[in-house]
């Protein structure tokens, strides 16, 4: 207590030339110099995060003149086949009651089913975007705990999911929970459990069914022709049974809106390079240039047919996953070489 109190001294903060570490060098005015060496920060892997797809940038001016020009030609189409319609009806009926009052149940069916197709591809775009923002929500909920979004993520789960017979029993189990105290993010990764990671298993068994089926088609197709028309079929096919799995309504135009969202996560993610390097991890070093040309081309269409499913279950799962719970592509050949030797994949 006798000590005289330290006098005010003022500190230098500079940074080390190694840019590898970040080092931070402490003088003092009485000569003393320390050095600290600060851990660098590392991603948390449990985040969540919205995977990339075909966001819709702003339309420049020459795009809406385009619109608004094929809008107008559309509208005088639509007009066109209505007064020619008419005056086929009215032909009709000048030739007699009975044709005329055909032609009038035959347009009006026609009609019918094209009000019918128009309304199911809406509602196949409209459940591909309340997909959409429900891994938003979800996302906000897992990783800024946020409750609102969870409560919003939670209700629109379970709205996707209502009245399908194979999710009756995870809805039941949840309803029986509805009244116990627990955290609307607990609930929401409890619904998660219940009523996505089932459906995880399924779409492994759907991309590996199709890579099988493309990998048989493109090694026995004799044409190159052929294969295209093959490998696209059977690709947009499991598009559709992925998206329906997880809660879609695979229309024709939401299935390809769903195509573009894969195939513009792919080329940002990079998903579509495939180098040889991968081959000989899967197939074995040396052996890939030994096997036949048609059996490694079917082995990389199965290989890139495996990574278009993969990122549809991205795109269409309605709670993302975290970077270390995410299908890896070796995973997925491993179960695919499993199912080729007649063993059933593990859900």
């Amino acid at each position: 207590m006798t000590e005289a109190p330290r006098k005010p001294q003022a500190f230098i903060l500079g940074e080390s030339d190694d840019t590898d570490e970040p080092i931070r060098k402490v003088k003092s005015t009485t000569g003393r110099t320390a050095t600290l060496t600060l851990d660098e920060e590392k991603p948390d892997a449990t985040l969540v995060t919205v995977p990339v797809s075909a966001a819709e940038p702003a339309a420049p001016r020459r795009w809406r003149l385009v619109t608004l020009l094929l809008s107008a030609v559309a509208t005088l189409g639509v007009m066109w086949l209505g007064m020619t319609l008419t005056e086929l009806i009215e032909a009709f009926f000048a030739r007699s009651q009975i044709l005329g009052w055909v032609a009038v149940a035959v347009a009006a069916t026609a009609s019918l089913a094209a009000i019918g197709i128009a309304l199911r591809e809406a509602w196949g775009l409209f459940r591909l975007r309340k997909i959409e923002v429900l891994q938003d929500n979800s996302s906000r909920a897992i990783n800024l705990k946020d409750r609102s979004s969870a409560e919003r993520a939670y209700g629109d789960l379970r709205d996707l999911y209502q009245g399908e017979p194979q999710a009756a029993d995870a809805l039941a189990k949840l309803a029986a929970q509805a009244t116990d105290i627990m955290h609307p993010e607990d609930r929401l990764k409890l619904a998660n459990r219940l009523l996505l990671e089932p459906r995880d298993a399924m779409a492994r068994q759907i991309i590996a069914k199709r890579a099988r089926r493309v990998t048989l088609l493109t090694t026995v197709t004799p044409a190159a022709a052929l294969d295209i028309l093959f490998v696209a079929a059977q690709n947009l096919a499991m598009l559709r049974e992925i998206a329906a799995l997880y809660g879609g309504r695979p229309s024709s135009l939401s299935t390809l809106r769903l195509a573009r969202m894969v195939a513009t996560h792919l080329a940002v993610t990079g998903g579509l390079a495939l180098s040889d390097s991968l081959m000989q991890h899967i197939v074995g070093k040396g052996l890939l240039g030994r096997l036949s040309a048609r059996f490694g081309e079917g082995a990389v269409n199965g290989i890139l047919t495996t990574r278009i499913g993969l990122a549809a279950c991205k795109l269409c799962r309605p709670i993302p996953k975290s970077e270390d719970e995410q299908e890896k592509l070796t995973d997925m050949i491993r179960e695919l070489l499993t199912i080729r030797n007649g063993q059933s994949p593990q859900p």
